[in-house]
C-alpha cells in the first residue's frame, strides 16, 4: 500500500476491498462526472466491476505502469474522489498520464489541487518521471484552474479526442514537465 500525505487529504492506494465503497462513490457521482467523462454500462457502477478495476490496477502498479489513489479527507476518512497516474512510459519517454474526479459535495474544496500535487511528487520524485500529461475538457474550467495552480501548462488542443454523451468532444492537452516542478 502507498500513502501519500498532503495538508487535509491522503491518498492511498486502492485496495480490493475498498470495492464497495468506491462503487458507492461512482453511483453517487454518476450524472455529476458523466458530463466530462465517457458513458459506462451500468455493470460499471458495480462492486464487482469496481473490484475488477482495483486488481487490474494493482497488477499494473507491481510493474510501475499505473498507480489508482483514493482520496480521503483526514477529518472524516471518508473517500472523496480517486486519482490515477496511469500509460507509465519509461525512456524514451519517461512520462505519464494523469486523471481524477472529486465528489460532486466536495468540488471547490482545493481537494484536486492538493491530490495532483501530491502524485505530481510522487511522479517526479519516486518514479522519475520526466513529464505529466492530462487530457481536459474547454469546458471543465475547475479542472483547467487546477492542472494550472500545479503549474501543468497547456500545451495544445486535441479534436475530437473522447466520444462523451454521443458526440467527439476536443480536449485541451495540458503537461509539466520535471523543469517545471
Amino acid at each position: 500500500m502507498i500513502l501519500l500525505q498532503g495538508k487535509k487529504y491522503f491518498l492511498q492506494t486502492l485496495r480490493e476491498e475498498d470495492a464497495a465503497i468506491l462503487a458507492n462513490l461512482v453511483i453517487k457521482n454518476r450524472f455529476y462526472w458523466s458530463i466530462f467523462e465517457p458513458r459506462h454500462q451500468d455493470a460499471y457502477f458495480t462492486a464487482a466491476v469496481q473490484r475488477e478495476k482495483i486488481l487490474e490496477s494493482l497488477h499494473h502498479m507491481k510493474s510501475k505502469r499505473e498507480f489508482n489513489f483514493g482520496i480521503y479527507d483526514y477529518k472524516t476518512r471518508e473517500l472523496i474522489g480517486h486519482i490515477s497516474m496511469y500509460n507509465i512510459k519509461r525512456l524514451p519517454f519517461s512520462s505519464a498520464f494523469i486523471g481524477y474526479s472529486i465528489d460532486e459535495m466536495n468540488v471547490g474544496k482545493g481537494i484536486a489541487t492538493e491530490a495532483v500535487q501530491l502524485l505530481v511528487n510522487y511522479g517526479m520524485e519516486v518514479i522519475g518521471l520526466h513529464r505529466i500529461e492530462a487530457y481536459v475538457s474547454p469546458r471543465n474550467g475547475g479542472s483547467i484552474r487546477v492542472l494550472e495552480k500545479v503549474k501543468f501548462q497547456r500545451e495544445g488542443l486535441l479534436r475530437q479526442l473522447l466520444f462523451i454523451n454521443g458526440k467527439w468532444e476536443d480536449h485541451f492537452i495540458y503537461a509539466v514537465l520535471e523543469d517545471d516542478y
